[in-house]
């Protein structure tokens, strides 16, 4: 790149004479003699100037230096700096160190100006020429102003000059590869994790943006806009501040100003966070006075102002007493600072009278103490006597303690003078040659100097490290402090919390949030900044349609689902030993279920089934007593002992479903009941054939006779309950029951069950008994009308209506309940059904044994029959 600088030429109209006008020499400069330099652009003044108009008679352009006073210590960060360093003879023993420094107001031209001053001879500006070999200059230390950054870096590359930068530079991160920069401060995205984190922390999910009106702010959004979407962080609003320095344009950024008052004051964001340069905050303090000004709706309200590393709290010698308490309780990241020994005592002694060859002094005394010199030619009744006391001022206007970006420029310093002695001490050293004991640096080896800048590490005066990582930033921490205003307007920054390069990033953020001291309008409670109010457990987020995802409605959770924090985005089970309480907001621990002995129901049923059981062997020993009186004989001996011994068994066979399931029960309770009932139902089936067959069998020539006898019968049971055995020997060899756990069908509890394998075979169980049932209710009922001496027919059919009548019920009855009642359901039918049979079947005839023995005679039943 070829870089050729004109100086003014001016001509007089109709003439070919002309002369040469250089550039006027910069207003401020700084200049301290040194072997080595270190050269500064720094960032301190303002020009303020009236707009230029091309109608009319040309008219004199107004122009106006206003002072960031605040700014002013970084000068003094590096003069202070090459004063320690020039006294530690560790460092430098055999040179001096000086620097010049000039000043960029801000502005992109003036940064260039200056660029070409740093790299010339001082006091002689010839672009590309430097006539003093007396000087060497090490590096560029560039500041505030970062829309120059880049430019400035472009021009020094050509020179291969190191610049470092002593404040945020976002811009630089897109830095063409190869330009010889480094950063003073620590890598921007740790700032924005920060920042989100730090919203995150606090539940701030809905938020608005402050920034310039430039390419930076520009950077900023398009950097964090989706870094906080992804936490679900959103903007409410993202306002923009022009730049002007023309005095013309004020009316204008004022009704600008009062359009963005409103945006922010009438938005539901209480967290507002402003990004900007370091004298941003001059833009800001014009809030409280804007409804005055001018039309403003809105009424002003408390808010949490979140500032970010590059701004300072700044202000004009005209703000010094406006109202700044609309940013109390305000939190900001900063540069991590700590005071070097002697720093205090050194601000102490400044004044105009002591810094020789300090450019930059007097416009800061006039305008930080509202005085002028007397010298200076300006009518004021305040002069300034140079005796003034820094520490008078407010913190508006100065700080006695160091700064960041004064904090940096300190480190910048020392970093270059570390790096040099070890450069000066290598042995691979080609491009320092010495004079007299003097190092001299050749221009064309300069490059040699980067390593050594790059692998810099030692530990400054205030006992912190500095180095560089492997992109040129400074391995550092961000501080973040709560401003504190008093009632008398006086800031007070208290630290309560940074972020910690050394750790991973998402637990990089150390707070104490107790410490926080909020603005008055949140009566020292943490504020809300949301959309709108939070779902609470037992709702879930609902999108808008249209709107951004920090905008939502609250739906309940569905049934069996719950959500135990508040803004879910969807509610959740419960898992599987848990139920939703009724609100939907918790897990409950489920109840462990099933019919046990040790509850009334289960107590109940146990106590029926063992009442009947002795009940039937009493019936049984009755008939066995009185096995040789008529009415026993006449009934079949052996079928009847067979039916009361199943009916015993079926009984018996109902404690199996009483318990918590085991895997023997599990097996056994289905398949022996449906046996056991199978026999019994055969026996009643074959008690019914042998009635109509005995009846059929005393008819004159009937050749039923020969079927009449215990074989037929015999015959009928074992068949029946053979095919009812081979159907439960399939169900136990193709698919058994084992014991299993149901979480579905009861939500308050775990029901502790036999999963029957096959439905199919179970219902086909059921289904056999109900056939046989049916043929032996058909036999029955045709049968009815047999004479009661010789069959007890209508007692069957009776039994058969009762049983039909329960296992009917039962499979509607079974299929509907959940739980333990099912399995109530089952026992309760099996007891009824059997008692059933015992009950129509063989109490008429017990009732006749024991209570009616007269009637058990066979004359009796004879005459009955006759």
């Amino acid at each position: 790149m070829l870089l050729i600088f004109f100086p003014h030429i001016v001509c007089k109209h109709h003439t070919i004479k002309c002369r040469i006008r250089y550039p006027h020499p910069p207003f401020h400069q700084y200049h301290q003699p040194g072997e080595l330099v270190i050269g500064v652009i720094a960032s301190q003044t303002l020009i303020i100037s009236s707009s230029a108009t091309l109608r009319g008679e040309p008219q004199p352009v107004f122009e106006e230096l206003t002072v960031v006073t605040k700014n002013y210590q970084h000068i003094l960060a590096l003069a202070f700096a090459v004063k320690e360093i020039n006294e530690n003879p560790q460092i430098l023993p055999n040179a001096t160190l000086g620097f010049h420094i000039y000043e960029s107001y801000f502005n992109a031209k003036w940064a260039y100006y200056a660029t070409i001053q740093v790299t010339s001879t001082p006091e002689r500006f010839i672009p590309n020429y430097k006539c003093d070999s007396q000087s060497n200059l090490l590096t560029v230390i560039t500041g505030l102003n970062f829309q120059t950054y880049l430019h400035v870096a472009t021009l020094l590359d050509l020179y291969k000059i190191p610049q470092l930068i002593y404040g945020p530079s976002p811009v630089m991160n897109d830095k063409t590869p190869g330009l010889p920069f480094y950063q003073m401060v620590p890598n921007e995205i740790l700032q924005y994790v920060g920042i989100r984190s730090l919203l995150l922390h606090f539940r701030w999910m809905w938020i608005g943006v402050l920034t310039r009106d430039n390419e930076t702010g520009e950077r900023f959004v398009q950097a964090t806009l989706p870094l906080f979407s992804q936490s679900g962080i959103c903007f409410a609003f993202i306002e923009k501040v022009p730049k002007t320095n023309v005095v013309s344009d004020v009316g204008g950024l004022l009704q600008r100003g009062a359009r963005i008052y409103d945006q922010i004051f009438g938005s539901q964001a209480n967290v507002i966070l402003v990004y900007g340069e370091s004298y941003f905050m001059t833009n800001l303090l014009w809030f409280p006075y804007l409804p005055e000004i001018l039309n403003v709706t809105s009424r002003i309200q408390g808010k949490v102002w979140i500032f970010t590393a590059q701004m300072e709290f700044s202000s004009f010698t005209f703000q010094r007493t406006w109202d700044i308490d609309l940013f109390h309780g305000a939190l900001s990241f900063s540069l991590h600072s700590r005071d070097p020994p002697g720093f205090h005592q050194y601000l102490q002694s400044i004044s105009p009278s002591r810094i020789a060859g300090d450019g930059f002094i007097l416009d800061f005394w006039q305008q930080a103490f509202g005085c002028v010199f007397p010298n200076t030619g300006m009518d004021k009744e305040d002069f300034c006597i140079g005796k003034e006391n820094l520490e008078s001022l407010p913190w508006s206007a100065f700080e006695m303690s160091m700064t960041g970006h004064s904090y940096c420029m300190y480190n910048a310093a020392h970093a270059i003078a570390h790096a040099f002695h070890t450069m000066s001490s290598s042995r691979l050293t080609q491009g320092t040659t010495t004079d007299r004991g003097k190092p001299k640096l050749q221009n064309q080896f300069l490059w040699q100097f980067h390593p050594f800048l790059r692998s810099v590490s030692f530990n400054n005066s205030a006992g912190d490290e500095v180095s560089f990582d492997h992109t040129g930033q400074l391995v550092a921490r961000f501080d973040i402090s709560n401003w504190i205003i008093s009632p008398n307007q006086s800031v007070h920054k208290i630290k309560i919390g940074m972020m910690d390069p050394q750790v991973p990033l998402d637990q990089a953020l150390i707070i104490n949030k107790d410490s926080v001291i909020w603005h008055h309008w949140f009566n020292q409670i943490p504020p809300l900044s949301l959309c709108n109010d939070h779902c609470y457990p037992g709702y879930s987020k609902k999108m808008k349609e249209g709107e951004p995802s920090c905008c939502y409605d609250c739906a309940l959770c569905p049934e069996g689902k719950i959500s135990n924090q508040e803004d879910m985005n969807d509610c959740f089970k419960c898992t599987d030993n848990y139920y939703p309480n009724e609100a939907r907001d918790l897990c409950i621990p489920r109840n462990i279920s099933f019919l046990s002995y040790e509850e009334p129901l289960g107590i109940s049923l146990a106590f029926s089934a063992l009442s009947l059981s002795v009940i039937t062997g009493l019936v049984l020993q009755t008939f066995m007593k009185h096995h040789n009186t008529p009415i026993v004989k006449a009934n079949n001996q052996n079928l009847t002992y067979t039916l009361l011994i199943s009916l015993l068994l079926c009984f018996l066979s109902a404690l199996l479903f009483i318990g918590q399931p085991e895997k023997w029960t599990c097996l056994l309770r289905q398949t022996a009941f449906g046996i056991v009932f199978s026999v019994a139902v055969s026996c009643v089936l074959a008690k019914t054939i042998m009635v109509v067959l005995a009846f059929t069998a005393t008819k004159p020539g009937s050749r039923m006779r020969k079927w009449v006898g215990t074989r037929l019968a015999t015959s009928i049971v074992l068949s029946c309950s053979l095919i009812q055995a081979g159907i439960c020997i399939s169900w136990l060899a193709t698919s058994p029951p084992f014991p299993d756990t149901d979480y579905h069908s009861v939500t308050e509890e775990i029901i502790l069950q036999c999963n029957e394998g096959s439905i199919t075979m179970f219902y086909s169980v059921l289904s056999y008994m109900g056939f046989l049932s049916i043929v032996s209710f058909i036999i029955t009922f045709l049968a009815r009308k047999l004479p009661d001496s010789f069959n007890e027919a209508k007692f069957i059919t009776f039994s058969m209506l009762v049983f039909g009548s329960v296992w009917l019920s039962f499979v509607p009855t079974h299929m509907s309940t959940k739980g333990k009642h099912m399995v109530t359901v089952e026992v309760f039918s099996i007891l009824s059904s059997s008692a059933g049979l015992l009950g129509c079947i063989f109490f008429p005839k017990c009732y006749i044994i024991v209570l009616k023995p007269e009637l058990n005679k066979r004359e009796q039943l004879i005459r009955r029959n006759n």
